[in-house]
């Protein structure tokens, strides 16, 4: 098996977002902690992961500040696990990464969870990616450059 090379230095936004994820259970265990879960027995249940793998996502997630460990709610002597500022900046990720799922792996039957406005209890509009005039980009509108000229990069 190939070793896993860091991306935290890479030039690139993806390929530093990427390293500081890690992996698939830890965006799953993103997800559940958007949903309102936060004690390691509920992200267990939830997720069907081993408890040594849960506890090494959780660790890593918190060691690169995505989600933070704070005394129960409940005043118990647990530990609840939430997310960080950062962690919340997932959000709009998660929700391009449930659309886009929802467009693309499942039959129209088929029934799966739908992410509601918790307000009006109506489907959440589907995200856009606007210029800034407004127009609706595609990424064939779009060029990525180095922040230090306006040349695409190669």
């Amino acid at each position: 098996m190939a070793k896993r090379r860091s991306l935290a230095a890479s030039p690139c936004p993806v390929g530093r977002s990427i390293d500081a994820v890690g992996d698939w259970w830890s965006l799953m265990i993103v997800r559940d902690a958007l949903d309102g879960v936060s004690r390691f027995s509920d992200f267990l249940a939830s997720l069907g992961i081993a408890k040594n793998m849960l506890s090494a996502r959780l660790r890593t997630l918190i060691e690169r500040g995505i989600m933070e460990t704070v005394p129960a709610s409940d005043g118990s002597a647990y530990q609840d696990y939430v997310l960080t500022e950062k962690g919340r900046g997932l959000f709009p990720v998660i929700v391009a990464l449930r659309q886009w799922g929802e467009d693309f792996f499942f039959d129209s039957s088929e029934k799966h969870v739908r992410l509601i406005d918790r307000a009006d209890r109506q489907p959440v509009r589907r995200l856009e990616l606007h210029a800034h005039d407004g127009r609706l980009l595609r990424a064939e509108d779009t060029l990525v450059v180095a922040l230090d000229t306006a040349e695409p990069l190669a």
